[in-house]
């Protein structure tokens, strides 16, 4: 299953912009594993004075924005397992910046955060690898919209090109 098999129904048309930026032959599962190999070593690359770096005021620290990818991850987990599970009721949307200062994300180290993702990442392969094609494709409502199970999924690997390309273009 890759992103070549969504069709525009399973996604809110905003989710385009991560989706688009994830190999259209990429099967989904090879992709959490790529992917986590991508985002393991670019974090670990960074230094600890660049981690807590903010390119402007307001703006998260790049550690803030590993919490995010690993907090926005474990809600579009969620959602995936249960539009698979065929639940029809509405899930609702969240607030991201509302998520960044309760994380105490700055007062963790690189290692903690590595440490937490792995976890969430490793969780989600073993929940994609449990699920039938058909469960996959289901569509539930998420935020007000259609989101089918592995759109769920293929967001998550979008979204983290996405900013690890933001933190290179305005933090590195």
């Amino acid at each position: 299953m890759t992103t070549k098999d969504l069709i525009k129904t399973e996604y809110n048309e905003y989710y385009s912009r991560y989706i688009d930026l994830v190999s259209k032959d990429i099967e989904l599962v090879n992709g959490f594993r790529e992917d986590s190999n991508m985002v393991l070593e670019f974090f670990e690359s960074i230094t600890n004075e660049k981690l807590d770096y903010s390119y402007a005021s307001g703006k998260w620290t790049i550690k803030e924005v590993f919490q995010h990818l690993i907090d926005t991850e474990r809600i579009f987990q969620y959602r995936c397992f249960r539009i698979s599970r065929h639940d029809k009721t509405s899930i609702a949307g969240f607030e991201q910046d509302d998520y960044i200062n309760p994380s105490q994300a700055q007062n963790k180290s690189i290692e903690a955060l590595v440490e937490e993702f792995k976890a969430v990442r490793q969780s989600f392969i073993v929940l994609l690898n449990s699920l039938k094609n058909e469960d996959l494709k289901f569509i539930g409502n998420a935020n007000g919209s259609g989101l089918s199970a592995r759109a769920a999924a293929f967001i998550i690997l979008g979204h983290s090109i996405w900013h690890i390309k933001v933190i290179k273009e305005r933090y590195l």
